[in-house]
């Protein structure tokens, strides 16, 4: 006979529950008087339950206070184990989770209804107990007075006639401060029902640029003494908003300044104005001996040879640096060096997609570079390869990443300039997308297929063929629902059954209603020469990481697109502005200038670009494992080529995933590897190397000076230059081999040769 009641499963209940009531008079520690008292003067300051307008709720409330407080961030509760058996979702992501971990889990002893003020929940967030957190709530603030009530009031959630959040919005309208000038900002919130409420006590606040406005968590608003942008974003229930002012220099420069710079077309048009804006003037122009040098370095990753600054020294041309430009784009260099450029981003560690496969990615991307492939054209070719990896080398990335949700990751950071990392597990915490946006991305690659051979690491050598399966889908890994394909932005075609899927996403990507494209790829570019992006890091657009110029990045999308993606069109575009020839010396207006390109802004030269400059310098070419004689560093084809020097200089680790990092600062390891490899000795000491030919010539000394300089440094040696290094070559102490080997090594371990001006 089945019985409804068992007194023995009633006496367990009960003594369990008597035990969790020991347990939580044991935890707040204190006594059975002392708690009577408590919920006798609770019960007489409000009712139980407060009226419906005024009972707050979780989702509503509680979770924003939680985020505000940094309760849910990933230092605390909200990292994947959580802290101290208390686990969150990170930011808030989660409310079903983070509602059961509250109020639920540990037998529910987190909370005390019948004495909120007793909770464990508030014990430790207002440091009545040891909190490794510290005081989060203050027993005064209206923080710890919103989750008072909401206990009191029974725990409530939002229901179906709950009014819910749409969107923030920042106040007073944004405006330039001055220096040292002081703002509070107001936040927000709107719902569904046409109600307002203020977060700001509630709202997370995040300055770009801390040292030019500082923001507090208050919202509160302190310009620094520091000229420039800065960007603040206000988080609040997963919505995002952003404030961007900008401090002017002090002081008055006249209009006419500004109405006398020259200007070649629409790049400088757009600096001047923004520069007008900052109250700086830019740089002056850098000669020709410093354009060749940069122009040769930036196209095609090599240093002009001393005849090749001669030559052009020589031309009287108003057109030569357009011309010079012209000759560079059409050298066989320029396309290894912008292909080795590639490479850092999509090459895979050989040992696990196989070398004939890592070889046959290098070809297409050498071979692309080559034919002056349109970047489109480039980006449809990797997105969407289909085909054997030992005959279509853009197959090799599909090898390498797997799965859908990598895939997405790398092509959305590459193409669109998008970090969806952070979405791929949680509400993105600096943008609007969701696990739903990512995973909706990622179904795009959901039906990608093999045949073949798969991975075998370390050995990987067989051939693979990546095909569109028939079937395929990717699914919503919390609520395990089929996402079918969907764009990050916009409209898209919907996939029909026939598609390749991947074919719908790049025409998408590609189409002139997709700005976003356009813009990523120019700010990629404009970033390779001048050494930052408009947007910086190149492939990190978002609203809290704004533009420095946006008209200036529109326009450039707007022009690239123009030219039908044409790289080398677009190239000759930006090199023929005066702002791209602007000098790296700071006048008395831009020193502090370091995002608005009112100067060019010097960098660490890339390893290969080193390691070959140094080979023409001295005449002694590199030897590399696996490559022709005579090969340069920049037609390498795996990162895992032997090279002290190309590691010392921060080629990127291939066991890295993706193998793309590289050092952007000089290190200690640079300098004593230029003053001590043996390799670079043997370079400078050879009988075939350039000492030892300029010590047999006849010429005299100031011609061998200046043929050293115009071979390093693009340049002839100043006056003061030439006649200290006569007096060490007149030396007859020192033969005068030993003496330029000397010379030359000390050139080489300059700045003036390792960073690219």
């Amino acid at each position: 006979m089945r019985h409804t009641s068992c007194p023995i499963k009633q006496r367990r209940r009960l003594r369990t529950s008597l035990v969790a009531l020991a347990g939580l008079f044991f935890v707040t520690s204190f006594s059975c008087t002392s708690f009577s008292a408590e919920i006798t003067a609770e019960s007489s300051e409000a009712p139980l339950v407060p009226p419906e307008e005024r009972r707050p709720k979780f989702e509503l409330d509680i979770l924003p206070i939680l985020t505000a407080q940094g309760c849910n961030a990933g230092a605390c509760h909200g990292k994947a184990r959580g802290q101290n058996g208390f686990a969150l979702s990170l930011l808030g992501f989660d409310s079903d989770f983070d509602y059961r971990a509250i109020v639920h889990e540990a037998r529910g002893r987190r909370v005390f209804p019948a004495a909120p003020h007793r909770s464990l929940f508030l014990l430790k967030a207002s440091g009545e107990l040891p909190h490794g957190g510290g005081i989060r709530l203050a027993r005064d603030s209206q923080a710890y007075q919103t989750v008072v009530d909401w206990i009191r009031a029974g725990l409530p959630r939002v229901g179906p006639s709950d009014p819910t959040f749409e969107r923030i919005v920042i106040s007073p309208d944004p405006h330039p401060l001055q220096p040292g000038q002081q703002e509070t900002l107001t936040v927000t919130a709107h719902y569904s029902d046409g109600t307002t409420r203020d977060v700001t006590q509630t709202s997370y606040y995040q300055s770009n640029e801390p040292a030019i406005v500082a923001v507090e968590p208050s919202g509160r608003l302190k310009a620094g003494m520091l000229s420039g942008e800065a960007t603040i974003m206000a988080r609040f229930m997963g919505q995002i908003s952003t404030w961007s002012t900008l401090i002017p220099r002090p002081g008055k420069i006249e209009d006419q300044r500004y109405d006398e710079l020259p200007r070649n077309h629409f790049i400088d048009e757009l600096v001047w104005k923004k520069l007008r804006d900052l109250n700086i003037l830019p740089s002056a122009t850098i000669s020709d001996e410093k354009f060749i040098r940069r122009a040769s370095l930036d196209l095609i990753g090599r240093l002009p040879t001393g005849t090749e600054v001669r030559d052009f020294l020589a031309d009287t041309g108003s057109d030569r640096r357009q011309r010079l430009v012209d000759r560079l784009l059409e050298r066989p260099e320029y396309a290894d060096f912008w292909a080795n450029k590639w490479a850092d981003l999509l090459r895979p560690n050989p040992y696990r997609v196989g070398i004939k496969a890592t070889l046959s990615l290098d070809g297409w991307l050498r071979d692309a570079f080559r034919s002056n492939m349109h970047y489109d054209d480039f980006v449809r070719g990797l997105v969407a390869a289909k085909g054997s990896t030992w005959r279509n080398g853009a197959t090799t990335v599909f090898r390498d990443r797997r799965s859908p949700d990598e895939l997405t990751t790398m092509y959305s950071q590459l193409f669109l300039g998008v970090r969806l990392d952070c979405a791929k597990c949680h509400q993105h915490p600096f943008e609007v997308y969701s696990q739903k946006d990512f995973y909706s991305f990622a179904a795009y690659f959901g039906r990608v297929g093999y045949k073949g051979t798969g991975l075998s690491p370390p050995i990987s050598g067989g051939e693979e063929v990546v095909l569109v399966a028939k079937q395929g889908e990717v699914k919503h890994p919390i609520t395990g629902a089929v996402l079918p394909p969907r764009p990050l932005w916009g409209n898209c075609r919907e996939v029909q059954p026939g598609d390749d899927p991947r074919d719908v996403l790049v025409d998408w990507m590609v189409s002139s209603e997709n700005e976003r494209f356009a813009q990523a790829a120019a700010n990629r570019i404009w970033g390779e020469l001048f050494g930052i992006g408009i947007v910086d890091p190149v492939d990190d657009i978002r609203a809290t990481n704004p533009p420095s110029n946006p008209e200036l990045l529109a326009a450039l999308g707007d022009e690239f697109r123009r030219l039908d993606f044409d790289l080398k069109e677009f190239l000759r575009v930006i090199t023929r502005s005066e702002t791209y020839a602007l000098s790296s010396l700071p006048n008395e207006t831009n020193a502090g200038d370091a995002r608005n390109f009112s100067r060019h802004y010097r960098r660490l030269g890339r390893a290969e670009v080193l390691a070959d400059a140094i080979a023409d310098i001295t005449g002694v070419s590199d030897r590399f494992d696996g490559m022709p004689h005579e090969s340069r560093a920049t037609q390498l084809w795996t990162f895992r080529t032997n090279s002290e020097f190309l590691d010392a200089f921060g080629r990127p680790d291939p066991n890295q995933d993706p193998p793309c990092e590289r050092l952007p600062q000089a290190t200690m390891g640079q300098a004593l590897h230029l003053m001590n490899a043996s390799a670079i000795q043997a370079k400078l000491t050879s009988d075939e190397g350039l000492p030892a030919r300029l010590a047999a010539k006849t010429a005299s000394s100031a011609e061998k000076i200046d043929e050293l300089y115009l071979t390093v440094y693009s340049r002839f040696p100043t006056k003061d230059e030439r006649e200290a290094l006569e007096a060490i070559l007149a030396d007859t102490a020192v033969t005068p081999r030993k003496a330029l080997e000397d010379i030359l090594w000390s050139l080489i371990n300059t700045p003036e040769f390792i960073y690219e001006d």
